[in-house]
């Protein structure tokens, strides 16, 4: 039995304190299913801006052209970033090694009352209910490590000087990266979803974030709320800053 969706969305992409906005977001919403997409090109990296710009467009082109709603979702994810990453490194194949373009990513996939995930670096998912945190993707990154291992606190964390350190991303090396997949995560009515760049992330904590998106209200205001208040808390240090967010509103 097919499922029409019924959703609200929004989305951001705030400059920070940069000079350039190498992030890219974006919502794609069709009758059965439903993605939502964020893109980090990474500064220290020629082309970061260019390097977000093409793995939107090859995944928002898969999403369309793919037929719907989608019979093998993870498939669907894998194969997808795979090709991403393939097009980023092709940006970069005349450079060397470390001036190649690269970007991290997070992507979620909304059909038949769940939603599926894909991430490679420290872009980040979220899915909130009723103002509680019930689960986010984990980084790809050392800080993510020493967090799950149990060697340093959600606070040390916030301020760790490998913070900003990740450890896989799309393009640079031809080899495909790490990627994180997250199987069938059930919905119920008035559930968010969100996908968000470390921008958004870094200057809020999790329940922050949570409680921000979980209160009755429009969701495009509070993703802006959240949005222009990591930028103030981060004040000069602010990163670009983007999420897209989805509230399921059930059949």
């Amino acid at each position: 039995m097919d499922f029409f969706l019924r959703v609200e969305y929004a989305d951001i992409s705030l400059l920070g304190g940069r000079e350039e906005n190498q992030d890219r977001v974006a919502v794609a919403v069709a009758e059965k299913a439903a993605l939502l997409l964020v893109v980090d090109g990474m500064g220290g990296h020629a082309h970061g801006a260019r390097a977000a710009q093409v793995t939107q467009q090859v995944i928002v082109d898969a999403f369309w052209h793919t037929p719907q709603p989608l019979f093998d979702p993870l498939g669907f994810l894998h194969l997808t970033l795979g090709r991403a990453h393939e097009a980023v490194v092709k940006l970069g194949v005349q450079l060397p090694l470390e001036q190649r373009p690269r970007a991290t990513c997070a992507l979620c996939l909304i059909q038949q009352r769940a939603s599926w995930w894909a991430h490679v670096g420290d872009s980040r998912l979220y899915h909130v209910r009723h103002g509680a945190l019930l689960a986010r993707s984990r980084d790809h990154s050392h800080v993510e490590l020493l967090l799950r291992e149990g060697l340093i606190s959600a606070e040390q964390a916030q301020t760790h000087p490998m913070r900003n350190f990740v450890e896989c991303c799309l393009g640079g090396d031809p080899i495909l990266p790490d990627m994180s997949l997250t199987r069938r995560r059930p919905l119920e009515p008035d559930d968010v979803l969100l996908a968000c760049t470390d921008g958004l992330w870094g200057p809020l904590a999790d329940t922050e974030i949570a409680t921000g998106l979980g209160t009755p209200g429009e969701l495009r205001a509070k993703v802006q709320e959240l949005g222009a208040r990591a930028v103030q808390r981060a004040a000069s240090a602010s990163d670009n800053t983007s999420a897209a967010a989805l509230r399921w509103l059930g059949d």
